[in-house]
């Protein structure tokens, strides 16, 4: 149901509302990138006024095309497409750019403005999301689609610049796509050839078009200003569904503008005043600031409302498709719900709570029962499948037209892998996670962090925890790791002890529906940790709970986490026979159990009685907690290589070494 195609005069006109709407905007602010959505105006209006497919009035429509603004930075020329085309974006927000309260901030932010499907900003993101964001559609459309009608029909589009491509993200998401044959991509690379310091070559002399051909993908060169050839490379790439599409459209940045055109200066300054005047008549413009003809507006409304009979039509297939396909209704029900059975918890915990094991093993065990709960479960390693223990065992895993799967293979490509699940997670029916190697969390650390931003149920799965990983030596020992990710605001950090605190992490990760969760596992077998009979399970999922206690007032608290639990008991056990009662706290949730109410934490940790935390890793994260009297007994330097447990005692973390420690400590 294509709307007839908008001449090239009249599309010309509508790229110079968004030209100028963006310059305005930028001027008003006195601060954002003018550059960028000037010259990327034509192929941006062409691609929504011809080939998007959406519904303002519906925007999280499963079926609707999504497009990113990768180069992030470009925002205006999102916001001004958003705005002309009907979001809940008026004009006054526009004239707000880049200020307190505004819904249009300086790079888009998802879940803060209508219509943005992506937060944007660090370069080469928002093309790896889109990775995720296809692969996710490709296994939607393989789960749902049926002879009679097709739920899941979209394309992934996105506008790509300069600087995303330079970034090496790209470059892992390019081969994981081009790998996986995501005919359902469309790129548009915006290639002006200028960022912040000057021209491209300054730095990059790359054959851009060589590397993805190379990649498998289908590149198109045009004139980014060229109206007909971007119509006909768009349908080209629509057309090519073996294959992802880039189309390479070498465009002018701050088009039009007679003494910035082509140069860096209009990258991250306004234009000015007189050179907006200069721009205005050099490209006959003849509106004032913020000014939008009607000719544009009737344009935009006529697309919007040819898109909304393609809603209306989809919707009807979709309520008859829902009727004739009862268990595949269901399943879409589930799915896109990411409904979590009220089971969940005792099903999980069922599992492991009385194994003891590696809490990677105990991870892998609790995972095939949630995958067995929840059909949106999916996921995988950044080659590391066997040691993260994350593949759900009987599923297929996911290939080149092979999408029914449910393990995926990021390949050695741990950045792309955080933002691919990203893309997953913001794309709706699926809840994903990664797995790779605690140490390596620094490899898609900045994906990690965008997941917390973005407030996205992204999972993961971070093995091989500590120094205990052994022989391998310091450069796969981590250190700083947890009080790294503990800094992200609105991540959860979770390490769990045993079974029952693996199951519960689990549980805890899968009704999180609003931020992602990141599991901090063992590489060595842990006991069971010995809890009182007065143990409330609830009190596992409140972030830190009395584990052991002495009766009466405790002399020290001990806090642990992890695999420093049971070493933390059997250090109890010792001061026991000197005299000391000392109270054992496992926190796998430091960030949970400091939100808990004051009353809960001033129970578990009472006022006066000295504390200690011990823990594997560096000691900031715990300062809060410690206070300035507090001992903390953990690692400052890096590891070294020889068996876990000489390092062991190398290092201090024997349970009689701990015993001296705080006997020494309390003494003071």
């Amino acid at each position: 149901m294509q709307q007839a195609v908008i001449p090239a005069d009249k599309a010309r006109l509508c790229a110079d509302a968004i030209r100028f709407l963006a310059a305005d905007a930028v001027e008003k602010a006195n601060s954002g990138h003018p550059g960028l959505p000037m010259g990327a105006a034509d192929c941006a209006f062409t691609l929504w006024g011809n080939y998007l497919s959406f519904n303002p009035e519906d925007p999280r429509w499963p079926n609707r095309d999504r497009f990113i603004l990768s180069a992030g930075h470009g925002s205006m020329l999102l916001y001004s497409l958003l705005h002309l085309f009907g979001y809940d974006l008026p004009l006054e927000e526009l004239k707000n750019f880049r200020q307190w309260g505004s819904k249009t901030p300086g790079h888009p932010e998802f879940g803060h403005t209508v219509g943005v499907e992506v937060t944007t900003g660090p370069l080469g993101q928002g093309f790896a999301n889109g990775v995720g964001m296809a692969i996710a559609s490709r296994m939607a459309a393989e789960r749902f689609n049926t002879a009679d009608f097709s739920p899941i029909d979209h394309t992934i589009y996105a506008l790509v610049g300069d600087g995303d491509l330079q970034e090496g993200i790209s470059y892992e998401a390019a081969a994981l796509a081009g790998h996986l044959k995501l005919g359902n991509m469309v790129y548009l690379y915006d290639d002006n050839g200028i960022t912040i310091e000057g021209k491209t070559n300054l730095a990059w002399s790359e054959d851009v078009a060589g590397r993805f051909t190379a990649s498998g993908w289908h590149v198109q060169k045009i004139d980014g200003h060229d109206y007909t050839q971007i119509m006909a490379a768009i349908a080209a790439a629509k057309a090519e569904t073996g294959r992802p599409s880039i189309i390479i459209a070498t465009t002018h940045i701050a088009f039009g503008s007679p003494a910035k055109q082509d140069s860096s200066g209009a990258h991250g300054s306004p234009l000015g005043k007189d050179e907006i005047a200069a721009t205005r008549a050099n490209l006959g413009w003849q509106h004032a600031p913020f000014e939008v003809p009607e000719e544009v507006r009737a344009i935009c409304r006529e697309r919007v409302e040819a898109l909304k009979r393609r809603y209306t039509f989809w919707q009807r297939g979709f309520s008859g498709w829902h009727a004739a396909n009862p268990e595949k209704a269901k399943l879409w029900d589930e799915m896109w719900n990411k409904q979590v059975p009220a089971t969940l918890a005792d099903e999980l915990l069922a599992v492991v709570a009385d194994k003891d094991g590696a809490t990677r093993a105990l991870s892998g065990a609790v995972l095939q029962k949630a995958a067995a709960l929840i059909p949106a479960l999916v996921g995988g390693s950044a080659d590391l499948s066997p040691s993260n223990n994350s593949d759900i065992k009987g599923a297929p895993s996911v290939q080149p037209g092979a999408f029914a799967g449910r393990n995926l293979h990021f390949g050695i490509r741990e950045h792309a892998m955080g933002a691919v699940v990203n893309g997953m997670a913001l794309y709706g029916c699926f809840i994903p996670y990664g797995a790779t190697f605690l140490v390596f969390s620094d490899y898609c650390r900045p994906s990690v962090r965008l997941s917390a931003l973005m407030n996205v149920q992204s999972i993961y799965i971070f093995t091989h925890d500590s120094f205990f990983v052994g022989e391998d030596g310091p450069t796969h020992q981590p250190i700083e790791h947890v009080a790294s990710l503990r800094m992200i605001p609105g991540l959860q950090v979770i390490r769990p002890a045993d079974g029952l605190e693996t199951a519960q992490a689990w549980q805890a990760a899968l009704q999180r529906s609003n931020g992602p969760t990141v599991l901090i596992l063992t590489r060595q077998k842990l006991p069971v940790i010995a809890r009182p009979a007065s143990f409330d399970r609830a009190d596992g999922l409140k972030g830190g709970y009395v584990a052991a206690s002495p009766a009466g007032r405790p002399d020290v608290v001990i806090m642990a986490s992890g695999s420093e639990v049971h070493v933390a008991a059997d250090a109890a056990g010792l001061l026991a026979a000197r005299g000391i009662g000392a109270r054992i706290v496992s926190v796998p949730n430091l960030g949970q159990f400091q939100a808990q109410p004051a009353a809960y934490r001033d129970e578990v940790l009472p006022a006066g009685v000295p504390r200690v935390a011990f823990e594997a890793g560096r000691g900031e994260s715990w300062g809060k907690l410690l206070g300035c009297d507090g001992l903390f007994i953990g690692i400052e330097h890096f590891g070294a290589s020889a068996p876990d447990k000489v390092l062991a005692e190398q290092f201090g973390f024997t349970a009689p070494q701990v015993a001296d420690k705080i006997a020494a400590f309390l003494k003071k």
